[in-house]
């Protein structure tokens, strides 16, 4: 059996490894000894991670003449060093779960780096996915837009159930009391109003039909210590509002190189405006680093991880993946399953049989690889498969088996061919 690996042939020749703490980092070379051939020179040394230590840091790496430079992802430890010699030196970032050391040996911070350098030099190391600067800071905006919309999504439950306590029950009645006609009546409620009739008569359009639901909705015992507490809720989520909206434009402005890829991923079920440019933020949009989808789908941890042992597959879960990304593609999952196209009939075929769990794992994996289709391809465009795609499939599926099964019994190949 022929065996293919991606180890390098060769040592990497100068490299640096570093284990990066707080306030100090560890950073150890292997390079060429100058009189002894074949032999290795190892030297280690420590650095403070203010800025005008990592600038020595950088000079020494220089002097050494070191061609890559591997760090782990310790919390955001890792970005100072990264970012001031990502210009000069080839950085790489990876998991600390791939660098373990050898269990039972002492463990300092030296012992740490120099592991981490043996590993680096012999290519044992597989780098994380670090994008370039202007999608670093696209990123930054978009997931700063999804912090505030969650805060203000909790800020909203905390007014809703400050309603609740002073038994005003406006939600059973309106589905989005932060609506118009619910902030009217919010706004009248804080103003010191307490008439339910007068309360009832602020409702607007098709909510004026239920008045009468209304004004029982709106008999409580709202008191000042409510009307102050919902003042300030109200306030807080107006500022959230405005700070969302200003987040919005400026994203619009980083990614105007991207519109056409944004329009892509604006067809496919499920994907908004904001859910394309949450997706391009983190994945990119250029897809030449997955070489397929499926590197994409794993890569997301979309997919079941192999697990293998004895010959037989085992079962696996997807693991732990970009929790932003899985935030975006587990809504857009969720809002294609309601629609009436081929995802929500994938939807509810797995669910019924898998769960629905696993069914929105499913369809964010085919989400995922429509997008990098999409991606791939500036030209092409989203064409839905239709809900019935399953049932047109089903008997083409039953022939196969049909075939299959009379291909076991006869022990010979059978062709069926078409009756004329």
């Amino acid at each position: 059996m022929d065996e293919i690996t991606e180890e390098p042939g060769t040592l990497v020749q100068r490299v640096a490894a570093l284990d990066i703490g707080k306030a100090v980092l560890t950073a150890c070379i292997r390079v060429p000894h100058e009189s002894r051939p074949g032999a290795r020179r190892q030297e280690v040394r420590t650095y403070a991670t203010t800025t005008p230590a990592l600038l020595g840091l950088r000079d020494w790496l220089a002097c050494q003449g070191v061609a890559l430079v591997v760090m782990e992802a310790t919390s955001a430890y890792w970005k100072p060093p990264f970012y001031l010699l990502e210009d000069g030196i080839e950085c790489q970032v990876v998991n600390a779960r791939d660098v373990k050391n050898v269990p039972g040996r002492p463990k300092t911070d030296a012992l740490d780096a120099v592991w981490l350098c043996k590993l680096a030099e012999r290519g044992m190391l597989r780098p994380s996915f670090i994008p370039s600067r202007p999608q670093r800071q696209l990123r930054d905006l978009t997931r700063y837009r999804r912090t505030l919309t969650q805060e203000r999504t909790r800020e909203k439950q905390r007014a809703e159930k400050l309603l609740e306590d002073a038994q005003i029950k406006l939600s059973s009645v309106i589905s989005d009391i932060f609506g118009a006609s619910g902030r009217a009546m919010l706004a009248a409620l804080i103003s010191g109003q307490r008439s339910p009739t007068v309360l009832a008569d602020l409702a607007r359009g098709s909510m004026r039909a239920k008045a009468a639901v209304l004004q029982e909705a709106l008999t409580g015992h709202f008191t000042e210590h409510h009307a102050f507490l919902l003042g300030m809720m109200l306030d807080r989520i107006d500022a959230l509002s405005a700070q969302i909206a200003d987040l919005t434009t400026r994203i619009g402005q980083a990614i105007a190189p991207h519109a056409a890829q944004v329009a892509q991923l604006d067809e496919i079920p499920g994907i908004g405006i904001i859910a394309a440019q949450d997706l391009i933020a983190e994945t990119g949009a250029d897809m030449s680093r997955f070489p397929t989808a499926g590197h994409l789908v794993s890569w997301a941890k979309f997919a079941p991880r192999a697990r293998q042992s004895a010959g037989r597959s085992k079962a696996a879960v997807t693991g732990k993946g970009n929790p932003w990304l899985g935030g975006t593609i587990g809504e857009a999952a969720a809002g294609a399953a309601r629609t009436k196209t081929f995802l929500a009939s994938r939807y509810r075929r797995i669910a019924r049989r898998r769960g629905k769990k696993r069914a929105l794992v499913a369809v964010g994996n085919s989400i995922l690889v429509i997008a990098w289709h999409l991606l791939s391809n500036p030209a092409a465009r989203f064409t839905d498969l239709g809900p019935d795609w399953h049932d047109r499939l089903a008997p083409i599926r039953r022939k196969r088996q049909l075939i299959a099964e009379l291909e076991r019994l006869s022990g010979k190949k059978v062709t069926l061919n078409d009756a004329a």
